[in-house]
């Protein structure tokens, strides 16, 4: 018999290949883009990793996607539209459980990849954010008319907002956890930001002894000050050798004589950070007595540090990703040294709490903080702290 031509054998190769192409193709190619974007952050990730992430070449994907940044842009609107349409079959007026539930299930589903929004979304062009606020809009604004009708108060959404700080949480840590289970915990956490009363302040408030605020006294340290502001306005990636030397008075080439390189400078933030906030830790933990009041003085502290060094905070929070492993590994040990503190008092205050759903926990007052700071724009007084406090502590089920 005489063999097939290879024109027709070229037909049944591109019919195999049509054949084990998943038809959810480019669905599976957002999701894994998702994790490495949350993963690596924006700038770091490659679209060869999200290419290994789905199993094809990196040719393959660009018969998708143009650039990483048209794979970006789809990445973070993602999230939110299935947030929204969710809620789009929520029928208006329903209780506030029917309200987050399905927020909270989809976050939870999609952990890996939902960190896009919350720090690399700054990436994205101004359209394309302006784009993006409105879904997120939409989305504050049906979770807080539930909050209304359930326990009104004219607060201005800031607790819509803190509520879903709570529930999007999940995505910035990997405490292994049941889906579940974090679905129970983060609702119940959600529920407790919708019910607490941010215009009274937390009851017994604590008052907070925070280190004060560091004076470069040397070159480097000059460098440092210099370069974390630029950092937050920008990001990382986007600031120049250039523009820090500029801040200080120095060439370019000045610099490495200080430090390595710019990474070295973004560590050296990190761990600025971490050494602020355990040193206020230490200070206001001193003299408590009981766990309520310990897990009191921790948030008070917490929140009063995000809102005395809020640049330096969220340039480590935002960057941390970017660090190569050898930089990072010490700023990662001050975190787990923070998170076992506060897993320690909560679980006294609340025995019932495994340590995983104590650390879940920890990280949705975490979230709360984040998203109330921003809602007030990061406006500092005793009220606000007071607010964002009580908030917080409504997301700790206390």
């Amino acid at each position: 018999m005489a063999s097939a031509s290879p024109s027709a054998r070229s037909a049944e190769t591109a019919d195999r290949t049509a054949a084990a192409r998943p038809r959810n193709r480019r669905q599976l190619i957002v999701e894994a883009a998702g994790r490495v974007f949350s993963e690596r952050g924006y700038h770091s990730a490659s679209m060869e990793q999200v290419a290994a992430g789905v199993g094809i070449s990196a040719a393959a994907l660009y018969r998708h996607f143009p650039n990483k940044y048209a794979l970006f842009a789809e990445c973070a609107d993602v999230m939110v539209d299935g947030l929204v349409a969710a809620l789009d079959e929520v029928p208006p007026g329903a209780a506030l459980p029917d309200v987050l539930t399905p927020i909270t299930r989809i976050t939870v589903a999609h952990r890996a990849s939902g960190g896009v929004y919350r720090w690399e979304a700054r990436y994205l062009s101004r359209e394309d954010r302006h784009r993006l606020a409105v879904k997120f809009g939409h989305l504050v604004g049906r979770v807080d008319d539930a909050v209304q009708r359930a326990h009104p108060l004219a607060d201005e959404r800031l607790r819509a907002m803190a509520a879903l700080g709570a529930i999007g949480s999940i995505t910035m840590h990997h405490t292994s956890i049941a889906q579940r289970r974090a679905e129970e915990l983060l609702l119940a956490s959600a529920s407790g930001v919708a019910a607490s009363d941010p215009t009274s302040g937390p009851p017994g408030a604590h008052r907070v002894d925070l280190p004060a605020r560091p004076v470069p006294r040397t070159r480097r340290a000059e460098i440092l000050a210099a370069a974390i502001p630029l950092f937050a306005r920008h990001g990382f990636t986007s600031v120049t050798n250039g523009q820090i030397a500029e801040a200080v008075g120095l060439t370019p080439s000045a610099l490495y004589r200080h430090y390595p390189g710019k990474i070295d400078i973004l560590a050296a933030a990190c761990l600025q950070a971490a050494g602020l906030l355990a040193q206020g830790v230490e200070r206001n933990l001193h003299e408590v007595t009981g766990p309520h009041e310990a897990v009191g003085a921790l948030a008070a502290t917490y929140v009063a540090y995000s809102f005395e060094y809020t640049e330096l905070n969220s340039v480590a929070e935002a960057e941390l990703a970017g660090l190569p492993d050898g930089l990072r590994q010490p700023v990662v040990l001050a975190q787990r040294d923070h998170i076992a503190v506060w897993e320690q008092e909560l679980r006294r205050a609340r025995p019932e709490l495994d340590p995983r759903q104590a650390r879940v926990l920890v990280h949705a007052g975490f979230g709360v903080v984040v998203e109330a700071g921003r809602r007030l724009r990061w406006r500092d007084s005793p009220d606000h702290r007071g607010a964002v406090t009580a908030l917080m502590l409504g997301a700790l089920g206390l």
